[in-house]
């Protein structure tokens, strides 16, 4: 069982920057794939990225890619979210997730939302 909290969300400006962090309550480092993915009301969950374990590889979704920057601190058991250039569209509700990969890795977890760990969500809203 493990638990995710999220924190560091909030309104900014278009240009603008956010880190969002994620706590889980246990080690997570050799054991579980993590990602972050967002929700705007009425739409589906999408996944924003992903790290696998122990940060082998890394996977972002193209529309975040050389804005957003994912990491973990497995000695910590904390997730990361660096977001830069932020813009509108990046408002949503962002929420981080956790899973033992697949027979196949960790990306296919991430592009079927298929995770068994969920945090509560943090709000991020972008104003231009």
């Amino acid at each position: 069982q493990v638990q995710l909290v999220e924190s560091g969300g909030g309104s900014v400006q278009a240009g603008g920057s956010l880190r969002l962090s994620c706590a889980a309550s246990t080690y997570t480092g050799s054991r579980y794939c993590m990602g972050w993915f967002r929700q705007v009301p009425g739409k589906e969950r999408e996944w924003v990225a992903g790290i696998s374990t122990g940060s082998g590889i890394i996977y972002y979704t193209d529309s975040v890619k050389d804005r957003f920057t994912i990491s973990r601190d497995n000695a910590k058991n904390m997730l990361y979210l660096q977001m830069n250039s932020l813009k509108p569209e990046d408002t949503a509700v962002y929420y981080c997730a956790a899973d033992s990969p697949t027979l196949s890795g960790c990306y296919s977890r991430l592009t079927r939302a298929d995770f068994g760990y969920w945090g509560q969500g943090t709000q991020v809203t972008v104003s231009s």
